[in-house]
């Protein structure tokens, strides 16, 4: 008896303009197939489904001073959108290496750019965390310029199923690369009560630290499950349902927001990483080469900001930034995600 073939499925469209899951907002998720769309949701200050903005271009560039035929890096290349202003400068000459820790997304992106005609020539991608930016050149190279941008790339926080976000459900995850250490949902389980409640303090300032703690723990306890970010914002409403009514939905969101930050800190061991890019920039960059760091909490910025002074006053850098410098006031407004950054430079004695 033949077997009957599968019947052909559509792929499932978003019925109305405004398009809710992941999944259905595959006219964003093909940016060369509908540019109409992406630009409209670029007018409304959003970041498309898969995308991410670069923040602070022209103020980056400016502090960079790119010249044809120099030689730099990229240590966080994400969407490439950074990359792209700075093969521009290069003019085909010199080279730009680029890192990210990242796998998936890494790929992805290294084909959007050789598309776009930069080849080996020119340009060089490699999966590594910056912490590694020793291990790019050869000990006797150094770099004209480099870039770290810190934040977490759009494309990974809409991606349901990379856990970054409770705005759509997905595996509690939260790891840069999902092939490495444990998942979030894994280092709750392992962590006792004074241990949680340390790392939402140092990692994210969070004042409710203490209720979120003792729920999370009390309901692994009675053997209920957090493996989902819906799960988890479930038990963060939970600790803070006596809050007083007229504050509450806003303080439970940005007590979410906060605490999915620290746990991925704390998964990715972001600030240990950071310690040592920090520790190993001035012995990578050329005599005169600068340096650009955007951050996008208080803790990383803290980090960047003693890291320069420390070397300033070794000698090994020349010139530090004074203050961190913000996104202008009109790319805030375009660009929502743009407005907790802060920038921050140096350049090599």
């Amino acid at each position: 008896m033949e077997q009957s073939e599968p019947k052909h499925k559509r792929r499932v469209r978003y019925s109305g303009t405004h398009p809710k899951t992941f999944q259905e907002k595959y006219k964003e998720l093909q940016p060369e197939k509908y540019e109409e769309t992406l630009s409209k949701v670029i007018q409304k200050g959003n970041t498309p489904a898969g995308m991410h903005r670069p923040i602070c271009v022209n103020e980056i560039m400016e502090i960079l001073k790119i010249k044809p035929g120099d030689i730099g890096l990229d240590a966080t290349l994400g969407y490439g959108g950074h990359t792209m202003v700075m093969l521009n400068h290069l003019e085909n000459k010199g080279h730009l290496y680029c890192i990210d820790a990242d796998p998936i997304e890494l790929p992805k992106t290294k084909e959007r750019l050789e598309k776009l005609g930069y080849g080996p020539e020119i340009l060089a991608v490699q999966n590594l965390n910056f912490s590694q930016i020793d291990q790019v050149l050869n000990k006797e190279e150094k770099f004209d310029f480099v870039l770290a941008d810190l934040g977490v790339s759009s494309m990974q926080i809409d991606n349901p199923e990379r856990g970054f976000s409770f705005k759509q459900d997905g595996p509690l995850d939260l790891r840069m690369n999902p092939t490495v250490g444990l998942t979030a949902a894994q280092r709750l389980r392992s962590m006792k009560e004074d241990e949680i409640v340390g790392m939402l303090v140092e990692n994210a300032d969070e004042p409710h630290a203490d209720l979120i703690a003792r729920e999370i723990v009390q309901e692994l306890r009675k053997g209920q499950k957090i493996e989902t970010t819906k799960q988890l914002q479930k038990v963060i409403a939970d600790a803070l349902k006596a809050l007083p009514i007229r504050d509450k939905e806003e303080e439970i969101k940005k007590a979410c927001q906060r605490s999915f930050q620290a746990l991925r800190i704390d998964v990715n061991r972001e600030y240990d990483v950071l310690f040592e890019f920090l520790e190993k920039l001035p012995t990578v960059l050329s005599k005169g080469g600068r340096v650009a760091i955007l951050s996008f909490h208080s803790g990383e910025d803290r980090l960047v900001k003693k890291s320069f002074q420390y070397f300033y006053r070794l000698g090994e850098y020349s010139s530090i930034a004074p203050e961190f410098i913000r996104p202008s006031f009109e790319e805030q407004n375009s660009n929502s995600r743009s407005r907790s950054a802060k920038l921050r430079w140096a350049i090599r004695a």
